[in-house]
């Protein structure tokens, strides 16, 4: 088995990279510049410029494919029309991939796919009806790529990543700007105190698009903690862990109009496959440090 990845300068992507490497799985990767302190083999290619990608599959002559590159600028990946460059590049990569004689495809999905007004995720059962620019295009690439692994016969599975966290997040993420307010870095700000979310560390997502590779699992699979956990307490445990109020933020927090009140997946399928995350929420003060 070799597997070429996308996306590993990105934030899930370094995980998946860490894995690979400690698993000792050949791999190599592809994007617009080599990953920092990366000495394995690497094709410089720009996924978005590259019209025909069947030199660089060629090169790269992997037998599995992990794609997570797509536009994920903070704030502005919602709405972006970058999504829809990503999805036609996809695909594009993808049937250069089997077209050459690929095996299996793992692709990063998310939940902004699903109806948000259920609540609980489920894979099998849960509307898709994405209200997003993002979430419509991630569910449009998972419908063409699945018919092009279809036409060509190769497995393909499909991971909907809910909310992760970690070492390498973007600052302005929720966590991260806890930290630096009890930190006593950055003025105090509300949230939606009251809702609950699927947090799950990076380290663990990775290890869920790992498990997916190296299964023979096809089909759609939520990489998620299948545990609610309401963002006061993430709140809380924050501010205990840096000796702070909790209610410099609280008691600034509303209700947001238009976000569930609830928003978790369930994981049933991924553990079914062997999948466990190790994480715990216990220390999530600490997660941007490892």
């Amino acid at each position: 088995m070799r597997v070429l990845l996308t996306g590993a300068s990105g934030f899930i992507g370094r995980y998946v990279l860490d894995h690979l490497e400690k698993g000792g799985v050949d791999h190599v990767i592809v994007g617009r510049s080599r990953p920092a302190g990366y000495m394995g083999d690497f094709i410089e290619v720009d996924l978005l410029r590259t019209g025909d990608c069947t030199n660089m599959i060629q090169r790269a002559s992997a037998s599995h494919l992990v794609h997570l590159a797509w536009y994920a600028e903070h704030g502005e990946y919602w709405t972006s029309p970058l999504n829809l460059r990503w999805a036609e590049a996809s695909v594009r990569l993808v049937e250069a991939f089997c077209a050459a004689g690929g095996q299996r495809v793992v692709a990063a999905g998310t939940c902004a796919e699903y109806d948000w007004s259920f609540g609980y995720c489920r894979e099998d059962t849960t509307p898709l009806s994405p209200a997003s620019v993002y979430g419509a295009t991630k569910d449009a690439t998972r419908r063409l790529v699945s018919a092009v692994c279809d036409s060509h016969q190769v497995a393909f599975a499909w991971g909907r990543i809910f909310l992760p966290y970690g070492k390498g997040e973007d600052s302005r993420r929720l966590v991260p700007s806890l930290i630096e307010v009890f930190r006593g870095r950055h003025p105090s700000f509300g949230v939606n105190a009251n809702a609950y979310r699927d947090f799950l560390h990076a380290d663990d997502v990775a290890s869920g698009f790992i498990r997916l590779l190296l299964s023979n699992a096809e089909g759609s699979y939520n990489i998620s903690s299948g545990r609610p956990t309401q963002i006061a307490d993430i709140v809380k445990r924050i501010a205990d862990a840096f000796n702070g109020n909790p209610r410099i933020v609280l008691d600034l927090s509303t209700e947001r109009p238009g976000e569930p009140g609830i928003l978790f997946g369930d994981s049933g399928k991924l553990r079914k496959l062997g999948w466990q995350p190790v994480h715990s929420m216990d220390d999530i003060a600490a997660s941007q440090d490892r």
